[in-house]
């Protein structure tokens, strides 16, 4: 169990964020244990023979290994609601070199794990191998991730922020913490992980430091940090990831009777928007362009059909009421 014990002013300043550099990390796992991620699964085997030709993968692999953790420095707090990689990465390769055998044998040896002969045998020069590091993952993340996966992934976490606030507006911080994820519970000022691994019972004071809580796509329930000492955070599984089907993948139903009323595009996008998405994101799953599906919501928007709200330099779409009774909650 690990324990975030949050006074009045801790649940003021608790915020949500979405963070870049944590999902390419955690998305290693997808390389070691295929398919441990299901809703990711198909998107991640078309990325495969980018992977294979990143001459870095074995340094990436070692990484995670055959561990449920992750170091700690790889994912470190985010500092913005929107993250940036390159920003993100920058604190990576900011890490002290001193830090790094710490950091690692951390994660592995305290875990009952051996230090992957890679990592060993790399930290006799701990500056360079921390420079391999994140020079490695710069180049899985413009190579395999950020052309076409992360434009879609943005979209689903941002508008899992989207609905986290509108829970939290409506129904309070109780509410919202109930509904994060199964392994997290809130009472008495006490926000819990029920998590059956690790070195028995973690208490974190967030002590006026601020609680981030951050949506992602590769964990199957709550996490946070393997150290009490880091700054507090916590990763919980994203709504509406089996969205990301890919182009034209997964066509949305439609009735007749609604095709008829406002056109057969106009009725596959009001389909799509049971959940918020952007237009980059709704033309990549309609294999149509951005330019098309811009047209179509605003003519959406101006009836009524659809609302729009902003996440950082995100416009998310999403079905108004109104849109709703149309299409059935189809």
């Amino acid at each position: 169990m690990h324990r975030f014990t949050l006074g009045l002013a801790d649940l003021a300043t608790t915020w949500f964020a979405v963070s870049p550099i944590h999902e390419a990390v955690l998305s290693l796992r997808m390389w070691t244990h295929p398919g441990v991620y299901p809703l990711q699964t198909r998107a991640f085997e078309q990325l495969r023979p980018a992977f294979e030709r990143l001459e870095s993968r074995h340094l990436l692999l070692a990484l995670v290994a055959e561990n449920r953790w992750v170091p700690d420095f790889l994912t470190p707090r985010p500092t913005a609601a929107a993250g940036d990689f390159r920003a993100e990465l920058a604190i990576v390769r900011a890490l002290p070199p001193v830090l790094l055998r710490s950091e690692l044998e951390q994660t592995f040896l305290s875990h009952g794990q051996p230090l992957p002969a890679l990592l060993d045998d790399g930290l006799a020069d701990p500056a360079r191998l921390l420079a391999r590091i994140s020079d490695a993952l710069k180049e899985y993340w413009e190579a395999c991730l950020a052309p076409g996966w992360w434009p879609q992934a943005r979209t689903v976490l941002e508008a899992d922020l989207v609905y986290r606030a509108r829970v939290l507006a409506q129904q309070g911080a109780a509410a919202l913490f109930a509904d994060l994820d199964h392994r997290l519970h809130w009472a008495d000022g006490v926000l819990s992980i029920n998590r059956h691994w690790g070195d028995g019972d973690v208490e974190t004071a967030v002590d006026g430091r601020g609680l981030v809580l951050s949506p992602t796509c590769f964990v199957r329930g709550a996490i946070t940090m393997i150290s009490k000492d880091r700054e507090p955070q916590i990763s919980y599984p994203a709504r509406g990831q089996a969205a990301m089907g890919g182009a034209g993948a997964d066509a949305p139903v439609t009735s007749a009777a609604l095709e008829s009323l406002v056109g057969a595009p106009k009725a596959r996008l009001l389909t799509l928007l049971a959940e918020p998405a952007s237009t980059t994101d709704l033309a990549y799953r309609l294999g149509v362009t951005p330019g098309a599906v811009s047209q179509h919501l605003s003519v959406l928007a101006a009836t009524g059909l659809v609302t729009r709200a902003r996440h950082g330099r995100s416009v998310l779409y999403r079905r108004s009421v109104l849109g709703d009774e149309l299409t059935g909650g189809r």
